[in-house]
């Protein structure tokens, strides 16, 4: 015959049962903790290798897209060796004065490249030494920017940081290249020999002057990819990357 419990024997008896299973303060404090010290260790790594993957996407969209955009021009404004130069300076105002939202770059991105690219919105600004440069901030996030002197890809937009001045004009703060900014190269008229990776080609990852040995795009004094150089001059990382698929290499010098 089955033994009968009362209720109050029932329930002291459930109450045993959870004490045992329960977790001391102690033991939950220690167990944070650990969760505490594992999270410090791995969030940082796990952010990096989110950014790394980021500019990895958003670099070969770009690349993809913008020569896109080129090749669909040619069919209306003809073969891109034969397209009108850059302008550097601005168009003038009604004052007589540079109207610094009214560059010749623009004038030249609005004719080629605007027809047939998707982008949230196109500025223009005075680079400080009276450059007109434009940006073109991509719907995914990403930003390029470019002149008669360059173009950079910024896969965040955000690090693409512009200061105003007193007098009205607007300058930008240049990034760290290689991990913020990307520079690329538009000659494909040169036919000289420092410029024979961009001769008759798009927008190409920055190659001016490279011999074609990979190791020289992290040893090349100028323009190598290596912590040594001076952050704005790293113009080789780019073509570092493409030659490697548009992935990271995992000996890649600089830290995102």
């Amino acid at each position: 015959m089955k033994q009968a419990f009362t209720l109050a024997e029932v329930f002291l008896l459930h109450s045993v049962r959870r004490r045992r299973t329960a977790f001391t303060l102690a033991e939950v404090l220690i167990t944070l903790g650990i969760i505490g010290v594992v999270a410090a260790i791995t969030l940082p790594v796990l952010i990096q290798n989110h950014r790394k993957h980021v500019v990895e996407t958003r670099l070969a969209k770009f690349y993809t897209t913008i020569n896109q955009a080129i090749q669909m021009s040619e069919t209306v404004n003809g073969d891109k060796k034969y397209w009108d130069y850059i302008g550097r300076s601005f168009e003038t105002g009604e004052d007589g004065l540079p109207d610094y939202s009214k560059s010749q770059a623009m004038a030249w991105f609005n004719k080629y490249l605007k027809p047939y690219m998707k982008f949230a919105k196109a500025e223009s600004f005075n680079s400080g030494n009276s450059e007109g440069m434009v940006a073109v901030y991509f719907l995914d996030g990403s930003l390029l920017n470019f002149s008669v002197l360059g173009w950079y890809f910024y896969p965040y937009a955000k690090d693409f940081k512009k200061i105003s001045r007193e007098n009205g004009t607007i300058v930008y703060d240049p990034t760290i290249s290689g991990t913020k900014s990307f520079p690329f190269l538009f000659s494909p008229a040169d036919t000289s020999e420092a410029n024979k990776h961009h001769y008759n080609k798009g927008l190409e990852p920055y190659m001016w002057d490279w011999d074609g040995d990979v190791d020289t795009l992290k040893n090349n004094t100028n323009y190598g990819c290596s912590k040594t150089m001076p952050r704005f001059a790293r113009s080789y990382c780019t073509p570092l990357i493409m030659f490697n698929g548009w992935k990271i290499p995992k000996d890649y010098p600089l830290k995102f």
